[in-house]
């Protein structure tokens, strides 16, 4: 291990605190990691996104990867065979993951005994597990022998911010495992007055950019919330359009709420058409054991005033992103975290840092 830390920085020196010891190497792996992690938001459940980067003695990134679906490679066990295939393996020195490799057999086999039947000897972490079926990972590679860093346990500003990441990218998913229920997002956009009602003969009135960064959050997400009065007058469609889905994902979950007997056929057919799977919510109680019941982990609420009004006053939302048009200056972004949350990390954090549109916010 020594010599790996004096061939990315030098020797620590006697008055540093090892515990705070995250060479910039081990910080450029783990935004690898994340982006490509990142990139597969909304194409994994009910499986967490995770990524991995694979590095060389010298610090150097070998390959990175990511866990696709439910079903494929987790990522330590792609970027080991994105390795092979590369000719690259024997190469392989350190691996950094965001989320602890699990040890156990699911539909593919543990990833630690992958890391241990390769020449990798060093793992960085960014979270352990939350889930028990899974969890261990960590004591199974030292039990093997490895050298292993759990990003919350070093004290070092770059590597808190990494470990703040890794809990955005997970949020749902823990989420999911800890309470069984799942994150939910609300988005809300304003005119320049304040009001969520678009000018006349308008559907939209934010900016470009805007309207981007919102089929980003649609991609990133598992399934889309709205009323049905918000369909039968503006008619969305509620698709990715903006920018590419995710290629050969299953179809999103639409739950639209309306105490109604029945959704209008017409509503449904349409919203099939559009490649969804329809489901009526008559009762807010009863909206987190519907998308549970789907396996969502991350929803994004595209509703009204009255269903936004109803959502907060039963404390359904975990997240809310506001944007705010302006008639002379580019739109404003107004992330807010549930203030009956335990931690001000959502998915959000991760989002607004990777998207990179260029409006203006602070988390």
């Amino acid at each position: 291990m020594q010599a790996f830390i004096n061939s990315i920085i030098p020797p620590l020196a006697k008055e540093e605190n090892p515990q705070s010891f995250f060479p910039e190497a081990i910080h450029q792996g783990f935004l690898q990691a994340l982006a490509e992690a990142f990139a597969y938001c909304g194409a994994t459940a009910p499986n967490p996104p995770v990524g991995c980067a694979i590095l060389n003695q010298k610090g150097e990134v070998l390959t990175v990867a990511a866990h696709h679906r439910a079903g494929t490679l987790h990522a330590e066990a792609l970027a080991l065979k994105q390795c092979r295939e590369k000719g690259l393996l024997e190469q392989a020195h350190t691996a950094i993951v965001t989320l602890e490799p699990c040890n156990h057999t699911g539909r593919t086999p543990p990833c630690t005994e992958a890391l241990i039947k390769s020449p990798i000897r060093t793992v960085w972490v960014g979270l352990p597990d939350p889930n028990p079926q899974a969890s261990g990972g960590l004591a199974r590679l030292q039990a093997a022998g490895f050298s292993t860093f759990l990003l919350p346990e070093i004290q070092n500003p770059q590597a808190q911010a990494m470990a703040r990441f890794c809990q955005s990218l997970l949020a749902p998913f823990s989420r999911t495992i800890t309470l069984e229920t799942p994150w939910i997002t609300v988005k809300q956009a304003l005119t320049p007055q304040g009001s969520m009602v678009p000018p006349h003969g308008q559907k939209t009135f934010t900016s470009a950019a805007s309207l981007k960064l919102a089929h980003q959050l649609r991609r990133a997400t598992d399934a889309i919330i709205t009323g049905l009065n918000t369909f039968l007058i503006d008619t969305p469609s509620l698709t990715v359009r903006h920018i590419p889905d995710h290629s050969g994902r299953a179809p999103r979950l639409l739950v639209i709420c309306s105490r109604k007997p029945a959704l209008p056929q017409p509503v449904i057919i349409t919203a099939e058409q559009n490649g969804f799977i329809v489901e009526q919510c008559q009762d807010l109680s009863n909206l987190t054991a519907l998308l549970k019941k789907h396996h969502v982990l991350w929803a994004m609420v595209e509703g009204g005033p009255a269903l936004l009004k109803a959502l907060d006053e039963q404390k359904l939302w975990q997240d809310w992103l506001t944007i705010q048009s302006h008639p002379d200056a580019p739109d404003t972004l107004h992330p807010q975290t549930a203030p009956w949350l335990d931690s001000p990390i959502t998915p959000l954090t991760l989002f607004l840092a990777q998207t990179k549109t260029g409006h203006s916010f602070s988390l």
